[in-house]
């Protein structure tokens, strides 16, 4: 199963370009990661761009108002979505940083919360990658997540 991440934005902080490039470095072990940066904007027109780029994938809204789940959890997901066979691509959808719009929320497959905080966008971006690393750690029996 492939994971694309749709980000509004390019990270133009020092901290969060390296941790995307590191975690991107490590993931490549892992299969196929993609990432994509949209244009930066208003919440409409980054989600109109987040729902267009995503059609025909499993798409997964990180918000604050969404499911707040522990790690474990998201790797039950993953395994649960690749048994099912029909998922080709999960894509997960970071926004504008005034968030997603309702529609948006309403037609992804799911809506996860990576923190009851708000959390700036870039560091969403870094929070997700580890998180999706560790993932992948924790699949294959290594080490990474005790």
């Amino acid at each position: 199963m492939r994971i694309r991440i749709l980000a509004a934005g390019k990270p133009s902080l020092a901290y969060a370009k390296s941790g995307v490039d590191e975690y991107l470095k490590r993931l490549g072990r892992y299969g196929s990661h993609e990432l994509e940066f949209l244009k930066a904007g208003d919440s409409s027109s980054v989600s109109a761009a987040l729902l267009e780029r995503s059609a025909g994938t499993f798409r997964i809204a990180l918000d604050e108002r969404g499911d707040s789940l522990v790690t474990r959890a998201w790797a039950d997901h993953f395994a649960a979505l690749e048994m099912r066979g029909d998922i080709k691509a999960l894509c997960f959808l970071i926004g504008a940083s005034d968030g997603h719009t309702p529609e948006l929320r309403k037609r992804c497959d799911a809506v996860w919360s990576l923190s009851s905080l708000t959390m700036q966008h870039e560091l969403a971006l870094v929070v997700l990658l580890e998180q999706l690393y560790r993932v992948a750690t924790l699949r294959r029996g290594e080490p990474y997540h005790r």
